[in-house]
Order: C-alpha cells, then structure tokens, then sequence
C-alpha cells in the first residue's frame, strides 16, 4: 500500500475498504504511529485509546470482508472534542477541577458514529470549558496549528481542528458556543458546521444552554455530510432536539447554485480586518457569481455593537456558574482568563440579561427577515489570519490586543441560523483563511452544498507536517 492513509478523506477511505485496497486496520495503525510522532508538536490529543481503537478496526475489517458495513464511515476514525461524552474516557473539560471519573455513557453524537461502524480513537484538546476562541488550556497546555506550529489552531474546537489538518484522523467532532467550530476550521483549512440549533442533539446539557452545538469537522464538505447522516438523528436526552427530517446530506451536494440569491457582507461593523482576510473573501463571493449565484453586496441587518454586547452578557453570565461550582480554595487552578471571565459574569444585573435576552430575539428576527430575501449570506469567518500560539488575542495595528478579531460567528449561535466554514485560500505566511457561509433555519443541506460547491472548484492542497519521535 503505497498511499499515505493518514490524508485520505472519510469518503476515500470508504472507497478504498470497499474496493479492497485498503484496511481500517492498516488505517487505524497509520493514523495511531502519526499521532504519536505528531503529539510534541501539536498536541492535539489528550487521551489515545489505541487498544480499544485497534480491537474496533479489526471488526469493522471483517464488515467490510463480508460486505456488510454499518455505513460509508465504517472503519473511519474519529476524535472527539474532550467538552463531548465518551462512555470510559474522563471527561475533562480541559481542567484541573474536573472529576476525572470516566464517563458513563456516550453523547449522542459519539454513539450515533459508533452505530455507523465510525473508530472512536482519540479525545481531542480544548480551552478550559471552551471558554476562548484559542486552544490551551492549564491541563494540557498549548496545542498548536499544522500548517504552522508557532500559530494557534484557533479555538475551543483547536484540538480537533489541528488533528484533522494533521492527518489524525481525517474527521472530528467539536462544539461550537461562539464559532468554535468555525474558528479553528479557518484557521486549519477545514469544512466545519454548526448547524441549525437542535439539528445534531447534545448532550448532558452544555453549561452556556441553547448557544451551544456539537458539530463535525473535517476537510471536505463530502465528509461533514456523510457525518451529518449518521449524527443529525434525535435523542430524548436533549431538551431542545429537533424531530427527525430525513435528510441524506450526501444527495443534496450535487445540486447546482445556480439562481440563488446570496447577501455578502464584509464588514459586520466598525471592527478592524485583515486586508488579506478582506481579499481572499471578497474574491469567494465572486466565485459564487461563477456558480451561477446572484450576488449581492449587504449591509449586516442588526447593529453589530448591540450584537455582540448581548453574546458577551449571555456568555459570561453563564461562564460565572462556576465560581459556585468549584469551592474558592481552588479558582487559582482555572486559566486566568476563565477565572477574569467568570468573575465578570457577576457583575451584569438582572436587567442587563433580560436586556441581552430581547437583543437576542431582535436580532434573531432581523437575520429571519434576511434570509427571506436571501437564500445564503457570505461573510469572512473570522477578522484576523492565525496568529502566535499561547496567545488569547491577536495584536492590532496599534499594538494593542485586538478584542474583535472574530465578530462574525457569535451571531448566528445567538440567532441559531446554520452555518459553516470553508477554506478559501491562503495568506502571505501560507496560513488558510475560512469563508463563512450561512443559511435559514434547517437549510444546513444547502449549507453543505454551497460549502461543496465552492470547494471543488477552490480545492485546497494540505502540509504533510513531517513526523518526529518523542
């Protein structure tokens, strides 16, 4: 076997075990000796259960002989975010506060990809709580990007954003409460979906509520789609779970774009842009005129400020839970900038939330009231290209830190509109930039489909970070 299996897509892995010239064992050993070459330099993974993970693939070879596999992800190996439920791994939150006692019990989405044959093999890492929009954490300190190792994944989904780009396992599950999925999707050359709030079911329930999504990652649009299949099924145990529509997301990709109307919006308000972020953009949303879209250049349709005031109150009055959670003698422990965030949470009233709640559901309906003029919006995913890793912000061109390097995201887990982010080129430094692509609600199909769409025709060739032993 002389193809590289670590930087096969889920999709031609599937191909490959069908047609017989490859193994989810010869897989699942590829990706296990890259992972343990790879961890000094990007520590992405913080728990490898290699055992079980061998035992898995040897089963889903024997499908496979027999013809008979569970799915299309049969054989396939996949990490998931350490914020997510895996039945006999701890689930660490990325602190030193949680009870490391394994779980008892899978989330939805991880025993959905169990079900569909998929090779639960790895946990990926996260900030504390998934409280930043960068990976590291007091636990297991600085995870870093492929395409660069001095610069961050992104964030809170870093861990698994930074494995998939690495070769680790070529899809992933995140949770996004802010972008955290979309973020680190940017930042490492990904497809990455958060979609319509309830479509993929979560639980135990997230501490920051309904702003929060489980979601899949990797490096086409294809693989979201076939993850999507097998995790966008209800569960009881989510309270907010919306009833099966019986989507085959991998069907609805083929369709063409042509005669849709799609608002784009470069600036969401006075906040600074990268000019190479701007450009690389800007030329995407001329792509989509090629595809046949009628492209509209837009004013964002509520005020940015008041926007992103109402995400800061709903986040950090949730993040302050905490401080009652864990006893005083040990807030020390927290990354200082969870521990800042969570003390700030108390001082907003109660006035300032039910305010934020109102601001939310204008803003809601504002976004509604667009996307029945338009069938997509496009937008940069984030401001900024990948900065330094181990920082929390980017520095401006003041040389201050930049506290809006990534406005776009937090509105549409406020408004719980479907979106993605697709790779759309990359930078001077050779760093991806994500354009960020949104729809109404349960139109996460025709989100895949433009993410699909757009990429075929701007295909991204990924680093093969070398290897190197502990």
């Amino acid at each position: 076997m002389t193809q590289d299996l670590t930087q096969a897509s889920a999709a031609e892995l599937s191909k490959l075990y069908r047609k017989g010239k490859a193994s989810p064992v010869e897989t699942m050993k590829a990706v296990l000796v890259r992972a343990r070459k790879l961890a000094p330099r990007i520590n992405a993974l913080c728990h490898v259960d290699a055992a079980a993970s061998l035992a898995a693939a040897r089963a889903s070879e024997k499908r496979w002989k027999k013809g008979k596999p569970l799915s299309p992800l049969d054989g396939v190996p996949v990490s998931i975010k350490e914020l997510v439920r895996v039945k006999g791994w701890p689930a660490s939150m990325g602190s030193k506060l949680t009870d490391k006692t394994p779980a008892d019990a899978d989330a939805p989405a991880v025993a959905r990809l169990r079900e569909a044959g998929a090779i639960v093999f790895a946990q990926s890492t996260s900030s504390e709580y998934g409280h930043k929009g960068v990976t590291d954490s007091p636990l297991h300190g600085i995870s870093r990007n492929p395409w660069n190792t001095d610069h961050t994944p992104g964030g809170s989904s870093g861990g698994a954003g930074a494995a998939v780009a690495a070769g680790l396992g070529p899809i992933a599950i995140g949770t996004d409460g802010g972008g955290s999925v979309r973020i680190p999707a940017s930042f490492n050359g990904l497809v990455g979906l958060k979609a319509t709030f309830g479509r993929v079911p979560a639980w135990p329930p997230s501490m920051t509520g309904d702003l929060s999504n489980t979601g899949p990652m990797a490096r086409t649009a294809l693989d979201c789609a076939l993850m999507m299949n097998a995790i966008a099924r209800p569960d009881a145990r989510d309270a907010y779970g919306l009833p099966a529509d019986d989507t085959d997301y991998t069907m609805k990709l083929g369709s063409k774009l042509k005669k849709l109307k799609v608002g784009f919006v470069l600036r969401f308000g006075d906040h600074p842009l990268d000019i190479e972020v701007a450009s690389l953009v800007t030329k995407a949303a001329r792509q989509f005129t090629a595809l046949g879209c009628d492209v509209e250049e837009v004013a964002a349709p509520f005020p940015y400020p008041e926007a992103g005031r109402a995400f800061v109150i709903h986040w950090l009055t949730a993040l302050q839970r905490l401080l009652q959670l864990y006893p005083e003698s040990r807030h020390d422990e927290f990354d200082p900038s969870l521990l800042a965030g969570a003390k700030a949470g108390l001082r907003y009233s109660l006035q300032d939330v039910v305010n934020a709640q109102v601001t939310r559901r204008e803003l809601a309906i504002a976004w509604n009231l667009f996307f029945a003029r338009y069938d997509l919006l496009l937008t940069p995913t984030v401001a900024v290209k990948p900065f330094a890793a181990g920082q929390n912000l980017p520095a401006g061109q003041d040389g201050k830190p930049n506290i809006q390097w990534s406005p776009y995201t937090s509105q549409f887990n406020l408004s719980r509109h479907p979106a993605a982010s697709v790779p759309c080129g990359l930078g001077s430094e050779g760093l991806p930039v994500g354009l960020q692509i949104v729809a109404g609600h349960y139109r996460d199909a025709l989100v895949l489909r433009a993410a699909a769409a757009y990429a075929e025709s701007n295909p991204l060739k990924f680093p093969v970070l070398p290897e190197t032993d502990r």
